[in-house]
C-alpha cells in the first residue's frame, strides 16, 4: 500500500466522522476520514479538557508515517489556540510520549500515530492527567468537538529532545544484567518509529546486535510493522538464522507492541512472553496479580497460578489493561497483541523497547536461552489470532447475538470481552476489534482432533449469527 499525506491546507476540511472516535483512541484513513482540520479540532478539544481540569501543559509526539508531521503541526496549532502550552518532542515511538508525560510536569499527552494499521491510517492516542482516554471519555471528546465550545488562549511552544533521557532510563533496567552472558540479537523496527531509538540504544548494550529495517520510512517497504502476523516476522527469522543469533525482536509501527522469536526461529506469542516476565517477577513479588487479555492461552493463566501469582483475565485493549492494572494494583500485564505493561520499577504503560531489554536481562540472569524457555512451555495445539473481515456496523451486533446464543445453550462462557467458550475440547473465543473492521478469534484444543472440533464449532456458530467464515 502507498502511504498518503494529510489533505492540503487549502483543501476543504473533512467533517467530523463519528466512526474514527474508537474505544481506545481516534483513528482513521487520512484524506478520507481525518485530515489536518480534524487534527486542529482534536487539539482544540483536548485543550478544552485540559484547561477544564485546571491544566496548562501538554506533551505531543508523532510517529514516522508520511502524514504525521502535518497532522502534528495542525494539532499543535489547535492546542495552542485552546490556551495550552505544548512540548513537542518530535518523531518518537509512543512509549516516549508516555515517558515524557510521566517525567516532565505536564497535564496531558497526545501521540499522533496509526499504530499497527496500514500506512494510509493515522490517529491520536491521548492521556489526560496520567490516565489514558478511552471508552466513554473518547465519545465525550467527540461530542465536545461537535459542539465547538472550546477554550481559547495563546499557548506557547517548546521543542524538546528526550532521546537521551529516555535511553538512559531504559538502560537502568539492565543494571543487574550479566554482561558476560549477553546474547546475540537481531532487531527489526520494521521501518517504524522505534528505528532511531533502537539504533542508538544497541550501541550501548553488551553482546552482539544486528539491525534490519531500522530506517524510519512511513511506506513500510520491507513488511507491515505488525509483529502479531507470522509473515511479518519471516525476514527477522531469516536474519536470526543467517547471523546464528540467540533471538530476534520486532516492534510495531509506534513501538508499543513487541514480537519475539527464539534462536530456532520459533515465535513466542504475547501470552508466552508474558509468562517469561511473570516467572521472573513473581520471585520478587509472590502472589502478585498478573493481568492478561481474553485471547491469552489457558497455559498462561495456569502457569501464573502454578508460580504462585494471581492470574486475572481482562478485556483486550491497552487503555483498558492500564486502567485495570491501577485498579487491581498489578505490577505486570500483557496482551496477545504484544502490548506488555510494566509497573514494577517503571511507569505502568506499554513499552516494547523496555520489554525487549527485560527479556535480555531475564535470560542472562537465568543463564539460559530463549529457546530453552520455549522448550519448557506446554504447546497445546491452537490457532494464531484469526481475523475475520466484518463490516463496522455488524461486528458488535454479531458478537451480541453470539453471546446470547451461547448463554441460551448453557455454555461455559466468559463475556467480559466478546465471548470465550470453554468445553471438554478446550476453548474458543470471538470478540469485535476496537481498531479494525474485523472479528478476532482464537481456538485452543487439548489435541489436534479437539482443535478441529473447536474450529468447526466456531465456524458454525458464527454462521448462525450472520458471518460466514468457512474453514480455516
Amino acid at each position: 500500500m502507498t502511504a498518503v499525506s494529510a489533505a492540503p491546507n487549502d483543501a476543504a476540511p473533512l467533517p467530523l466522522i463519528p466512526q474514527i472516535f474508537r474505544e481506545y483512541d481516534i483513528r482513521g484513513v487520512v484524506g478520507q476520514e481525518l485530515d489536518v482540520g480534524t487534527a486542529t479540532t482534536v487539539g482544540r478539544t483536548f485543550a478544552t479538557l485540559v484547561t477544564a481540569a485546571g491544566g496548562k501543559r501538554v506533551v505531543l509526539g508523532y510517529d514516522g508515517r508520511l502524514s504525521s508531521p502535518s497532522l502534528a503541526q495542525a494539532c499543535i496549532a489547535g492546542l495552542r489556540a485552546g490556551g495550552v502550552d505544548v512540548i513537542n518532542i518530535g518523531m518518537v515511538p509512543t512509549p516516549m510520549v508516555y515517558f515524557a508525560h510521566a517525567t516532565i510536569p505536564s497535564d496531558g499527552a497526545i501521540m499522533i500515530t496509526g499504530s499497527h494499521n496500514p500506512p494510509e491510517y493515522n490517529g491520536f492516542k491521548m492521556v489526560l492527567q496520567g490516565k489514558a482516554l478511552y471508552g466513554d471519555a473518547v465519545q465525550d471528546l467527540y461530542q465536545l468537538a461537535k459542539s465547538g465550545q472550546f477554550s481559547t488562549g495563546q499557548g506557547g511552544l517548546e521543542e524538546r529532545d528526550l532521546a537521551e533521557p529516555y535511553q538512559q532510563r531504559l538502560l537502568e533496567s539492565l543494571q543487574d544484567m550479566d554482561s558476560a552472558k549477553a546474547p546475540k540479537v537481531v532487531w527489526d523496527p520494521g521501518n517504524g518509529a522505534t528505528g532511531d531509538v533502537v539504533s542508538a540504544l544497541v550501541g550501548k548494550l553488551p553482546g552482539q546486535h544486528f539491525l534490519i529495517n531500522a530506517t524510519v520510512d512511513g511506506t513500510f517497504p520491507a513488511h507491515h510493522p505488525d509483529p502479531t502476523v507470522e509473515e511479518n516476522l519471516q525476514q527477522l527469522q531469516q536474519a536470526v538464522a543467517a547471523n546464528k543469533a540467540d533471538l530476534g525482536i520486532a516492534f510495531d509501527g509506534d513501538g508499543d507492541r513487541i514480537g519475539v522469536i527464539d534462536g530456532q526461529g520459533r515465535i513466542l506469542w504475547g501470552d508466552q512472553l508474558l509468562l517469561l516476565y511473570a516467572e521472573d517477577l513473581l520471585q520478587r513479588h509472590p502472589g502478585a496479580t498478573i493481568i492478561a487479555d481474553v485471547k491469552a492461552s489457558q497455559v498462561l493463566f495456569d502457569g501464573v497460578a502454578a508460580l504462585g501469582g494471581k492470574p486475572v483475565m481482562w478485556k483486550a485493549g491497552h487503555s483498558l489493561i492500564k486502567a485495570a492494572m491501577k485498579e487491581l494494583d498489578s505490577p505486570l500485564a500483557g496482551e496477545m497483541s504484544g502490548h506488555m505493561f510494566f509497573a514494577e520499577d517503571y511507569y505502568g504503560f506499554d513499552d516494547a523497547i523496555y520489554g525487549a531489554l527485560l527479556v535480555l536481562r531475564i535470560l542472562t540472569k537465568q543463564g539460559r536461552s530463549l529457546a530453552d524457555f520455549y522448550d519448557t512451555l506446554p504447546q497445546p495445539p491452537s490457532t494464531p489470532e484469526l481475523r475475520f473481515p466484518c463490516e463496522e456496523a455488524d461486528k458488535f451486533p454479531i458478537v451480541e447475538r453470539l453471546q446470547k446464543r451461547m448463554q441460551e445453550q448453557g455454555a461455559d462462557c466468559v463475556t467480559i470481552d466478546g465471548v470465550r467458550v470453554t468445553t471438554a475440547d478446550g476453548w474458543w473465543l470471538v470478540r469485535a476489534s476496537n481498531t479494525q473492521n474485523i472479528l478476532v478469534a482464537r481456538c485452543e484444543g487439548r489435541d489436534n482432533d479437539a482443535l478441529q472440533r473447536l474450529k468447526t464449532t466456531l465456524s458454525h456458530e458464527l454462521a448462525a449469527c450472520g458471518l460466514q467464515v468457512g474453514s480455516f
